[in-house]
């Protein structure tokens, strides 16, 4: 955690760093607690773990930026490159923008093969009920402006947060880009969750904020 914040404050573009501890357990909190004082960074916790879209959720509301952007408590992607999703909202041209793993020639880790096969699936139902045509739908790394993200409630838990953002802002009247992005992967070992009931879990997200959801927008 604590490489991970001091790569995201070296960003330049960086305004503030929302940190949200869902719950942990392992000490995160008190070490968070020594870095002492950082205009730039606020720190949010909640008394039991709840899952990451409870987590994103709790950050969306307290962010204060004109662009917001997820970033795990990992370095599987890379905060050098937020300058890279940042470009196509610079330039006039998008209101949110997904970094794909699976276009361009960054560096990527190699590692499970079924792991890939899922996420293409699971990307081209979402973008069979959506309409898109993104190459990552599951990626981590979506950059909003803030008045998107306004727009729109939360309401899963856990995983299922990237089908069911990805389906609101499909009914919005804004502007999608993706651009390419590196990805330097985790193996279980190393602290990887995401399993094969959280890809079911995607998919009940994708049948139900495409096409029994009605109400998207706050």
């Amino acid at each position: 955690m604590l490489q991970v914040l001091e790569r995201v404050l070296a960003q330049r573009p960086v305004q503030e760093v929302i940190v949200v501890d869902d719950g942990s357990t392992d000490a995160t909190w008190e070490k968070l607690q020594s870095l002492g004082t950082n205009q730039r960074l606020k720190l949010v916790r909640h008394e039991k773990n709840q899952g990451k879209g409870a987590a994103l959720r709790t950050g969306f509301r307290q962010a204060t930026a004109p662009y917001v952007v997820v970033q795990d408590a990992d370095l599987e992607y890379d905060p050098a490159e937020y300058f890279i999703l940042l470009g196509p909202v610079l330039e006039g041209r998008a209101d949110v923008v997904f970094g794909s793993r699976f276009s361009g020639a960054g560096a990527h880790r190699v590692l499970y093969f079924w792991h890939a096969v899922g996420n293409r699936l699971l990307t081209t139902l979402s973008n069979m009920a959506t309409n898109l045509n993104v190459s990552d739908m599951e990626t981590c790394y979506k950059l909003f402006r803030r008045d998107v993200l306004q727009k729109i409630t939360i309401s899963e838990n856990r995983f299922g947060f990237e089908p069911e953002i990805t389906a609101k802002v499909s009914k919005l009247n804004v502007r999608i880009y993706e651009v390419p992005i590196s990805y330097y992967g985790r193996t279980y070992a190393e602290g990887k969750k995401i399993g094969w009931r959280d890809g079911f879990s995607a998919f009940r997200c994708i049948i139900k904020y495409n096409f029994f959801s009605r109400a998207p927008l706050r």
